[in-house]
């Protein structure tokens, strides 16, 4: 069994009780304790989202279209940065000074914890979303919930994983209007907002960009899997 494998290479000490508890159908990345996403250790534990290998490809996505639309230090916003996992990696691998933010005050302290072992300097602090902020940012990258309330899911996550991160109203489509109607006043002239989105959410969340920005376009990518997992935002003259 993989988890089995991944538990016995990973796990420190306890072996035993960590096979009772993946046996139970805890995660076995809650159980061990990290994940390595886009080559970097992130500690996670039930506060926070598992990072996912959809994650990752958003990351590397967000990096190739930052380094064609940027030539110059970028000011960079995580909204709803659970571990840090985006934040951390984006860092590292942009130039740039990193905002994150996160409505759970006990997500910010592992994404903190996580900042630190990862030796890069970001400011996180609490909020929801970009309701009261007034700094503007050349890149804007959320994986915020997206699933129904109403959607069926692994009995794994569902039961281990924080609702909090998972389940949005509005068929999911919350989170993506909350932010869209109110980034006009946070975007520089030069932008890009970057977002993973769950498959078939696409066309609609393209009709929110729309609504509320204007001279923009707007792409929707596919994962590994085919699936409709990621869009992208940014200014027509770019």
């Amino acid at each position: 069994m993989l988890e089995e494998r991944y538990l016995e290479k990973y796990l420190k000490h306890d072996l035993e009780k960590g096979k009772k508890k993946l046996k139970e159908g805890v995660p076995v990345q809650y159980i061990v304790g990290n994940v390595n996403f886009y080559g970097n250790e992130i500690e996670v534990n039930k506060d926070v989202l598992i990072p996912r290998f959809e994650t990752e490809e958003l990351v590397e996505k967000t990096i190739n279209y930052s380094k064609k639309i940027f030539s110059h230090k970028i000011d960079v916003i995580d909204l709803g940065t659970g571990s840090g996992c985006i934040a951390i990696t984006l860092k590292k691998e942009l130039d740039c000074t990193m905002w994150a933010v996160d409505i759970s005050k006990e997500a910010l302290l592992v994404a903190e914890k996580n900042a630190k072992k990862n030796n890069v300097a970001i400011t996180f602090f609490q909020n929801d979303m970009l309701t009261g902020i007034s700094k503007k940012f050349n890149l804007i990258i959320s994986n915020p919930p997206y699933l129904d309330k109403s959607e069926k899911i692994d009995p794994r996550v569902y039961d281990y994983e924080p609702h909090l991160a998972l389940f949005a109203p509005n068929k999911g489509l919350f989170h993506y209007e909350k932010i869209l109607s109110e980034i006009k006043n946070n975007l520089k002239e030069k932008f890009l907002i970057a977002f993973e989105i769950g498959d078939g959410q696409g066309d609609k969340i393209k009709e929110i960009a729309h609504r509320y920005l204007k001279q923009v376009d707007v792409k929707i990518e596919h994962d590994m899997q085919g699936r409709e997992r990621f869009l992208f935002i940014y200014c027509k003259q770019v």
